[in-house]
């Protein structure tokens, strides 16, 4: 029994439980009804996500102090009754049973999960190991910088699709197909293996 914190729109582990999409917007372009079958979120939880005029901080911030001021901040709206009550709920669960929260930047050592995961442990949380050989998607680009022009791309997400930020600041978008979670396949229809290409 343990709480995991997670990418949402990554694979879920086996036996993760139920994924609480701790972020303060659904994704954009995604019905309703296939949030959790696209291995969103099975539970909206916002009340655990920063406010909006908080992630403006983090969006326009460049600077490692820049971060900490958006830390600050979001572990003062953290420390009011409500998200309180609802850290210590998720802590004394995680005793009971399996859950997971996340939200849906790239790298967690720049996203509030990184935050919600000290928050919890404080609560007395037991927090589940990251998965032996676990693949995640490493940022390209790990600066500050490049971490706020990804939050950006990634709370706008426009016509369904997420815009990618290029080490160049050119810009691609990926359709909902090529998210996380959804992996090639290297075999056909019938079962054949697809052949090479150079």
């Amino acid at each position: 029994m343990s709480i995991r914190i997670v990418r949402l729109g990554e694979e879920r582990a086996r036996g993760e439980g139920v994924r609480i999409g701790t972020v303060r917007r659904p994704p954009r372009g995604v019905p309703k009804g296939g949030v959790a079958s696209r291995n969103y979120y099975d539970v909206w939880f916002p009340i655990l996500s920063p406010a909006p005029e908080t992630v403006k901080l983090a969006l326009s911030g460049k600077t490692d102090r820049d971060w900490a001021r958006f830390v600050k901040k979001y572990r003062a709206e953290m420390a009011r009754p409500e998200p309180r009550a609802a850290l210590a709920l998720l802590a004394a669960l995680s005793h009971e049973t399996n859950l997971s929260v996340g939200c849906y930047c790239e790298d967690e050592s720049r996203c509030h999960r990184s935050i919600l995961r000290e928050l919890l442990a404080e609560h007395g949380a037991k927090i589940a190991r990251l998965r032996t050989g676990h693949r995640r998607r490493a940022s390209t680009d790990a600066g500050p910088a490049h971490h706020f022009r990804g939050r950006l791309a990634e709370f706008q997400l426009r016509d369904a699709c997420y815009q990618v930020w290029g080490n160049d600041g050119s810009t691609r978008k990926r359709s909902p197909r090529s998210l996380p979670g959804r992996r090639r396949s290297g075999l056909k229809a019938d079962g054949t293996s697809r052949p090479a290409t150079g």
